[in-house]
């Protein structure tokens, strides 16, 4: 299901949200990889190629899990800002299947100007679309802007995971922040 929605950036810029082709594969990888070398966001200390996001890519267009970006008119066309998706949250086992654990990067040079805010709510727009009951974020504990963000969007701190993770010699803890989309009192079918 494709769809495209549009906000301004604080810059002013216009950023529309799209979603994700294989031209905007190369520019995802970037992102990606800056992210592991450089933040906390990803717990990976491995950079990916770009063919592994390839393959990344297609598994969420074989799931109908979105990946979207984020962009605007730049110098040589448009630019992408910054990406996020849905996953299936503990995907191995059927009784989530109505959970979907978000991802949102920006590249370093974009971010505070909106394009997080501009993913985040296409995101959450996209998961009612498919169905889905709840959306949850797991946010290293020290990153106040995507704590912040999420909260911002109606997500609840619902845990706070000690030590669970490790990357630059330090251990993470993990927050876990959950977004409820619809007020259905029972699920669909039985199980």
């Amino acid at each position: 299901m494709s769809s495209q929605s549009r906000s301004v950036s604080r810059s002013g810029a216009e950023i529309r949200v799209v979603d994700a082709g294989p031209e905007h594969l190369a520019t995802i990888t970037v992102i990606y990889n800056e992210a592991v070398r450089n933040t906390t966001a990803v717990w990976n200390s491995q950079v990916v190629t770009q063919e592994e996001r390839r393959a990344w890519w297609q598994d969420h267009q074989r799931s109908g899990y979105p990946v979207l970006v984020a962009v605007s008119p730049g110098p040589d066309g448009e630019q992408v800002l910054g990406y996020a998706s849905l996953s299936g949250w503990r995907a191995s086992f059927t009784g989530y299947r109505l959970t979907a654990e978000d991802s949102i990067y920006v590249a370093a040079e974009h971010r505070g100007r909106g394009a997080g805010r501009a993913l985040a709510a296409a995101l959450i727009e996209r998961a009612r679309s498919l169905g889905l009951h709840v959306i949850v974020a797991a946010i290293e504990a020290g990153n106040t802007a995507s704590i912040r963000l999420h909260r911002s969007l109606g997500f609840e701190r619902v845990a706070l995971m000690r030590q669970v993770g490790v990357k630059f010699g330090s251990w993470l803890d993990l927050a876990l922040m959950q977004l409820t989309l619809d007020s259905r009192s029972l699920p669909p079918g039985r199980s």
